[in-house]
């Protein structure tokens, strides 16, 4: 799961929050049996305005623009719900919301750079002229010497496994690739057990499932081999399939597991991380507007942790990598459940 910090929230100001409402979106395609397909339509219809989500703190809605981009790789997945994805994109370049994110004057965010530029190449737009901002030149202005992408903020440097695996999914992309040096960074953080910690020079390394598995996918699209990786994630799945991050067997981190597996072709252990997931899906004997949710646990569904459930499963139920992402031919309409 992307971890975000309060302290970088609070430089938001209300002008943040100025949001244009989009045009109206398309009537909601037909049911489906598709479990990955009925819970990106569920997700569609969770976003505020049809375009972003925001997250609430102290009774104030502040914008969620990694949430959003979680979403809008959920609906690249599926191949569904484009239309709401054309709207997400348009919300997450307009300047507040784009400066909020990345950071604008001294500060500059690599994590929120990466993870939007690969955002902007999934759905066709350009990142290197993204709501007028070049991502890409940004991202590899905020390359050490060493490979490590980190944040220039008066705030500190947040940079970890995760901004580190985004900004070498994205730069995989462009045409000069991946630097070698930030692909270097990546796999020689590896924990002695074959994962990856979340965090980076810490006294005890400690792998974790979800940074283990981005870490993967962008080694693996780089082309840097990553078995210890996949076996260490392999040996962390539980008797149900599921996987266990932050102390408890979730929807997130068994999304992004296998989503990872999936990808790096461990069938057998992507296939079981996906019955866990469906076995987490409200179903038809949920009320309608829950159907096609994923809840965080079995403890049941909670509106509060469900929507970044869901669209981190989303990808793990549809096993497509973050190197394999594309909205390209997706349908703009967003999916029901089907129920007789």
């Amino acid at each position: 799961m992307i971890r975000s910090t309060l302290s970088r929230l609070a430089l938001l100001t209300a002008t943040t929050l100025a949001l244009v409402v989009p045009a109206a979106l398309p009537a909601q395609a037909a049911p489906t049996l598709n479990r990955g397909d009925a819970a990106a339509g569920w997700l569609a219809r969770q976003l505020v305005d049809g375009e972003r989500f925001e997250a609430v703190f102290d009774g104030v809605a502040y914008p969620d623009q990694g949430l959003t981009i979680d979403a809008v790789f959920a609906f690249a997945a599926t191949g569904t719900s484009g239309s709401y994805s054309a709207a997400a994109m348009g919300w997450l370049a307009q300047p507040a919301t784009l400066a909020g994110y990345i950071g604008d004057g001294g500060e500059a965010y690599a994590g929120a750079t990466g993870k939007l530029a690969l955002a902007a190449q999934v759905t066709g737009a350009d990142p290197a002229a993204f709501g007028g901002v070049d991502l890409i030149s940004r991202l590899r202005g905020l390359q050490s010497p060493s490979g490590r992408f980190s944040d220039r903020s008066a705030w500190g440097d947040f940079s970890n496994t995760f901004t580190q695996s985004f900004a070498v999914l994205a730069l995989d992309r462009t045409a000069a690739g991946a630097p070698a040096a930030s692909v270097s960074y990546l796999a020689g953080v590896a924990c002695a057990d074959g994962g990856f910690p979340v965090y980076f020079d810490q006294p005890t390394c400690v792998s974790d499932v979800d940074a283990t598995a981005v870490a993967v996918q962008a080694l693996r699209a780089a082309g840097h081999p990553t078995p210890a990786a996949l076996s260490w994630l392999v040996a962390q799945q539980q008797a149900d399939g599921g996987f266990a991050g932050t102390g408890a067997v979730n929807a997130n981190s068994t999304g992004l597991a296998a989503q990872a597996l999936h990808s790096s072709g461990r069938l057998l252990a992507a296939a079981r991380a996906r019955v866990f997931l469906r076995g987490l899906q409200q179903d038809c004997a949920a009320p309608v507007a829950e159907r096609g949710a994923i809840a965080y646990t079995a403890g049941g569904f909670d509106p509060a942790t469900a929507v970044r459930a869901t669209a981190q499963s989303v990808l793990g139920l549809t096993g497509r990598g973050y190197a394999q992402l594309s909205s390209a031919d997706s349908v703009p309409t967003a999916a029901t459940l089907f129920c007789a």
